[in-house]
Parts: structure tokens; sequence; C-alpha cells
């Protein structure tokens, strides 16, 4: 059975002030598929990330034209409630950024910011976001350690429980694993692989391997557009365009 898009993009355009940073995009992200978004630094991949929920609506000189719709619904139109897109559609940074609080305030955040103040709940939840994002093990004798006291691979993790606790239909990573070591980054795939059993993915990375490794799609970003998109089998095997083959095999990038 053919599966539905949960993002339709549709001729989407971006400006910081007179600089437009993406050009006429056009992208279907399958529901509870990982899509890897690659190309060189500065073709606009994060800034159309940052897009899918409006983060980029924080910086002043930002315009944008076109249409972005998650689940047929208009992301950009006046009717469309920011606070609860940012809940539908979560994120998770390059570096890790823990809150400075404890391993359990961590988690139990979002929840309390969207009025859950039932302790036995919260438990519920701290606990079921930490498994989910395979920490619990690590972490369930010392949830009052600070979570300041985590290594880089566990800070990232318990910011993917973060996001988690609050039950978001997308989650948006962008290069999750470019400060952690080899390690930390096989346990980060692994639980990205993991979670689109529940959730739509979509991730950057400069990483090809990784954007192989885990992806089901991937897109080639440059110079702001979407030069290229398909199976991620296809496209580092036999991609349509020079350019895409170019960068995939080093030439440039």
């Amino acid at each position: 059975m053919q599966k539905l898009p949960k993002i339709q993009v549709d001729n989407f355009n971006l400006h910081y002030g007179n600089f437009q940073a993406l050009k006429n995009i056009d992208l279907y992200v399958t529901e509870k598929e990982i899509t890897a978004l690659i190309g060189p630094s500065g073709c606009g991949k994060s800034t159309f990330l940052r897009s899918l929920n409006r983060l980029n609506d924080l910086i002043d000189s930002v315009r944008c034209e076109g249409k972005i719709m998650i689940d047929n619904q208009e992301i950009y139109s006046k009717s469309c409630d920011v606070v609860s897109l940012r809940k539908k559609v979560g994120m998770v940074f390059q570096k890790p950024n823990p809150f400075p609080k404890t391993i359990y305030e961590n988690v139990a955040y979002g929840p309390r910011i969207h009025k859950v103040r039932d302790r036995k709940k919260l438990d519920m939840i701290v606990e079921k976001s930490l498994r989910e994002a395979a920490l619990w093990d690590e972490v369930k004798d010392d949830l009052n350690r600070s979570a300041m006291r985590l290594s880089g691979g566990q800070q990232q993790r318990l910011c993917i429980a973060r996001v988690l606790a609050v039950e978001p239909a997308v989650l948006l990573m962008d290069e999750p694993t470019s400060a952690l070591d080899p390690i930390a980054t096989q346990k980060i795939e692994d639980l990205i692989r993991s979670l689109k059993k529940s959730l739509t993915i979509v991730i950057v990375t400069h990483n090809m391997q990784q954007a192989a490794r885990v992806s089901d799609t991937t897109a080639f970003f440059l110079h702001g557009e979407v030069l290229e998109v398909g199976s991620t089998a296809v496209l580092f095997t036999s991609p349509k365009e020079r350019r895409t083959e170019d960068y995939i095999t080093g030439k440039f990038g």
C-alpha cells in the first residue's frame, strides 16, 4: 500500500532581506519514513528544515512564499497556531542543548508547559520518553542528576527524549551527530531507525554514509534549490544529475 505524504511543499521560496535562500522548493515527505537532506554548506538545507516548524519566523528579515502542508494543513496560514505546530513538529539541533536542570525535569518540561500536572502521569511520560530515546537503562537510577553531567551522546538522546515527551508527529534533526564520537553516532542512528515506526523524520546531514545508512529518501540541495530527490538507494548509486554525482563522489562540497 502506498504511503501518504506527511509533508507537501509546493513552490516554496524564502528570502532573508534581499537574499533568496530557498528557491521554488517542491518536495513530498512520506509518512513514517526518514528523509535525508544533503548538500554543501550554505545550500539551504538547515533553512528549509527550520521552515517546517516556522523557526525562521524568529528572524526579522525573513519573507516566505509558497505552501507547506503538514497533514493537509497550511502551516504558513494565519489560522495556524505556531505553538501547536512546534509541538507537532519537534526539532533536535546540531549540538546537544539540555536545560541546566535534572534529567527528569528536562523531559517533564514540555508536558508541564502543556498543562500536565499529575506527578504519576509525568513519571510515566518521562520513563516512556527516555525508553523511546534508548536512554532509560543508563539513567533510571539517577533521574535527579544534572543533565549537564551526561556525556555528549547521552545529552543528545536526552534532547530527543525531551522532544518525544510532547508526542510529535514529525521529528526534524539538524546534523544531530556532527558533535558526537562514532560510538555515540551509531546509537543515535539506531535510535533514528527505530523511531520511524511512529514518526516521520527529516534529517540534515553532511555525512554521505549516514544518509545512505539511515534514510529512505534523499533530497540533494544546491544553491537554495532541490536539484534531485529520490530513493536513497537509487540516488546514491545512479543519480540523474551530474552535479549530484559530483557531490556524492566528493568532487565538491
